[in-house]
C-alpha cells in the first residue's frame, strides 16, 4: 500500500529532489537473545543476556555478572519519544523500530531517509564493553557474534540499514583478522573504534604498534567511525555536570559537553603524520556536531606554527589539508554551525543524522529541521551532504 505523503515530509521531499537522505548515525538496540542465538555450546551459558531487575532490563555476562544497561533508547511502543530519560526502563517498552528491520524501515519511510548507517548500544560504542569479560577466547567471540548479527540485519533489510562492525582491538592479530572478514565475508561498510585505546591499557594510536591495523584498514578501504562515548571507560554523570544539578540537568550537560570529546581524537590524528603514511585512511567523528570544528581547525592551524614549528616541519600538508582529505563530522540538531562549517571547510566532509532512537536523537520532527537547514544552502550542496558523501565515504549500493 501507498501512503500519502505528510506535509513535513512533501515539504522534505520538495527540498531534496531525487536525492536519496543517508543518515550516518543511528543505533541498534539489541535484542535479548542476540548472543544466546548465536553463541557455540561451549559459551552459551557465559555470553551476554537480558533479564528484568528491580523494573529496569540489563545485560548480565558470565551467569550474574552486571554488563551495563540495555540500549539508550527513547523512542517508545507507538513512536511516541520520552523526553528527559537516558534510556526507557524496560525493553518491552521500546518500539519494535530499534531493533527489528521492518519496523526501522517504516519509521525511515515517514522520516524520509532511504538508508542508515547504524551503531551498537551494547558492548560500547567502541567494542569497550567487552573487556569486563574475563575470558580473553570469549571476548572475541562475542565481539564476532556481534558483527555476524548485524550482518544479518543489513542483507534483511534490502541494502537500506549498514551497521558498523566491531573490532576486538585488545587483540591486534584478532583485529586484524575481523577486519578483513568485516570486509570480505560479512560486507559490513566500515567499523567503529574507540577513540583513546591508552584508557584500556592499549597504545595510544600514535605509536608502531598499529601500522598493522592502519595498513589493512587502508587496503580495504574501510571508514573507521570514532563515536563519542566510546573513549570513556566508566560513564558517570557528575564528571560533566554539577552535583548539584537534577539528573535532567545533568544529561542536558553530558550531551552537550561530550560533542567536543572526538576534539583530541582529530587534533592528534591531524599532527601525527599518519595520514602522510596512510593516504586511504578515512576517519569519521560521529554524533559529535560540526559547529565547533572550524574552531578546532583555526587553533591548529596557529598552534602548528607557534609550538610545532619543529616537529611538523616534514609534514607534507597543514590541518586543514588533513582534515578536508581524511575526515568527517555529521550534524543533527544544528543549524548555524552546519553554514559556518561549509563556509570554512567545505561541504566534502559532513554528513547528516539523526541519533534515532538515543536520547538525543533529532526524531520525530526531522524532516521540517533538515528541510530548513537544506534550503539555505546551494542545491548542489544539499546533495553531496545528505547523500553523495555517505555514499562514497562508506561505498554504498546506492544509485542517484
Amino acid at each position: 500500500m501507498t501512503t500519502t505523503p505528510t506535509p513535513t515530509l512533501a515539504t522534505l521531499k520538495a527540498v531534496v529532489g531525487d536525492a536519496k537522505v543517508v543518515d550516518a548515525d543511528t543505533h541498534y538496540t539489541e535484542p535479548p537473545d542476540l548472543w544466546t542465538s548465536r553463541a557455540p555450546a561451549a559459551y552459551k551459558d557465559r555470553v551476554p543476556y537480558m533479564k528484568t531487575v528491580d523494573g529496569h532490563s540489563l545485560w548480565f555476562v558470565e551467569g550474574d555478572t552486571p554488563w551495563g544497561m540495555v540500549g539508550t533508547t527513547v523512542v517508545g511502543k507507538g513512536g511516541v519519544k520520552h523526553r528527559g530519560k537516558l534510556s526507557l526502563a524496560t525493553f518491552e517498552e521500546m518500539d519494535e523500530a530499534a531493533y527489528l528491520v521492518k519496523p526501522r524501515l517504516a519509521v525511515m519511510d515517514r522520516m524520509g531517509i532511504y538508508a542508515q548507517i547504524v551503531y551498537p548500544n551494547a558492548g560500547g560504542f567502541g567494542a569497550t564493553r567487552f573487556l569486563n569479560i574475563e575470558d580473553k577466547e570469549m571476548r572475541i567471540a562475542c565481539a564476532q557474534i556481534y558483527n555476524d548479527a548485524v550482518a544479518e540485519w543489513q542483507h534483511d533489510s534490502g541494502g537500506r540499514l549498514f551497521p558498523q562492525g566491531f573490532l576486538p582491538f585488545w587483540d591486534l592479530d584478532a583485529t586484524l583478522k575481523e577486519a578483513r572478514r568485516i570486509k570480505e565475508e560479512l560486507h559490513l561498510t566500515g567499523v567503529t573504534l574507540t577513540d583513546r585505546p591508552e584508557v584500556f591499557g592499549q597504545p595510544d594510536y600514535g605509536q608502531s604498534h598499529w601500522d598493522p591495523l592502519w595498513e589493512i584498514i587502508s587496503e580495504l578501504e574501510l571508514p573507521i567511525d570514532f563515536h563519542i562515548g566510546a573513549g570513556v571507560k566508566t560513564f558517570v554523570l557528575d564528571d560533566y555536570g554539577w552535583g548539584s544539578f537534577g539528573p535532567q540537568r545533568k544529561l542536558a550537560s553530558v550531551a552537550t559537553l561530550m560533542y567536543m570529546s572526538n576534539a583530541q581524537m582529530i587534533t592528534c590524528f591531524m599532527m601525527s603524520g599518519l595520514f602522510d603514511r596512510y593516504p586511504k585512511l578515512k576517519l569519521v567523528s560521529v554524533e559529535s556536531g560540526c559547529g565547533w570544528i572550524p574552531f578546532v581547525m583555526e587553533a591548529a592551524e596557529y598552534q602548528w606554527d607557534e609550538m610545532a614549528p619543529d616537529e611538523c616541519k616534514d609534514l607534507q600538508k597543514r590541518p586543514t589539508e588533513y582534515f578536508k582529505d581524511h575526515i568527517y563530522a555529521t550534524f543533527w540538531f544544528e543549524d548555524i554551525g552546519v553554514k559556518h562549517f561549509i563556509e570554512a571547510i567545505g561541504a566534502d566532509n559532513l554528513l547528516f543524522e539523526t541519533d534515532f532512537p538515543h536520547p538525543t536523537c533529532l526524531y520525530p520532527e526531522s524532516q521540517d529541521h533538515l528541510a530548513k537547514v537544506l534550503a539555505r544552502l546551494d542545491p548542489s550542496v544539499r546533495r553531496r551532504v545528505i547523500q553523495d558523501n555517505a555514499v562514497e565515504l562508506y561505498k554504498l549500493p546506492i544509485e542517484g
